[in-house]
């Protein structure tokens, strides 16, 4: 994923594109026509995601004190935790990153930051040593094994240097994860949230690759937002990821 340097900080950027009718995250390019459905986010009063009711965020506010004071970004997280595929991912938005720090993570109005940022699913930020996801507000109501999936993806993105074997493996990485987590929920597939409609389409494009990152990688190496992204970055080496 590319850095975009403004004073101290360096901003991640991931945004939806339209692609092959369907809303994409890419990093770096604006929207083009997609309908999101206008959802609204059903907010309790201090603006907190409002969780289902079987999830009871205080039993859980003490372990995810350092990463999020929201119920649904927990709720995200210990999904994480029951499913192998998610672990790494789980472990480095806990701590085991390059920063040694856990991720802060929250819901924001994300057009606050900036205002062509409204339509990004996700905003990655680097201060000093703490690295940041800011979810778009609009995805509160996503299912948490939406909002899971995109951690996990979120997750991969640790440092400056992005390439197209690292966006490769985050979006197959992605739709893993939403594919696993959607088996012990089928439901969550026919959410009408926008997350839901991004993760289906790379759940489409896994399974159409027989499991592999076939057409994922297909669609990253021809996508126009990665034209400049070199094929390797550390850690991405292997030309034939």
């Amino acid at each position: 994923m590319g850095y975009m340097k403004k004073g101290k900080f360096k901003i991640i950027v991931i945004c939806a594109i339209l692609l092959n009718t369907f809303a994409y995250a890419n990093d770096n390019l604006p929207p083009a026509g997609i309908d999101e459905h206008k959802l609204r986010a059903s907010q309790s009063a201090d603006g907190m995601s409002v969780n289902k009711p079987e999830f009871d965020t205080d039993a859980y506010s003490k372990k995810y004190k350092k990463i999020t004071k929201d119920g649904a970004v927990m709720q995200a997280l210990e999904l994480m935790q029951t499913i192998n595929i998610a672990k790494y991912s789980y472990n480095a938005l806990m701590g085991n990153n390059l920063t040694e720090k856990p991720v802060k993570i929250e819901f924001r109005n994300i057009s606050e930051i900036k205002p062509e940022y409204a339509s990004f699913d996700a905003l990655g930020w680097k201060k000093k040593k703490t690295l940041y996801i800011y979810i778009n507000e609009k995805h509160r109501n996503a299912p948490p094994e939406a909002i899971a999936a995109l951690l996990a993806h979120e997750a991969i993105h640790q440092d400056e240097f992005a390439s197209l074997n690292e966006e490769t493996y985050a979006w197959t990485l992605e739709a893993a994860v939403w594919m696993k987590l959607t088996e012990k929920n089928p439901s969550a597939l026919k959410s009408p949230s926008p997350l839901v409609t991004r993760e289906n389409m790379l759940k489409k494009l896994f399974e159409k690759g027989d499991y592999t990152n076939k057409y994922i990688k297909k669609a990253v190496y021809t996508n126009p937002g990665y034209k400049n992204l070199p094929t390797r970055s550390p850690g991405f080496e292997d030309e034939d990821l």
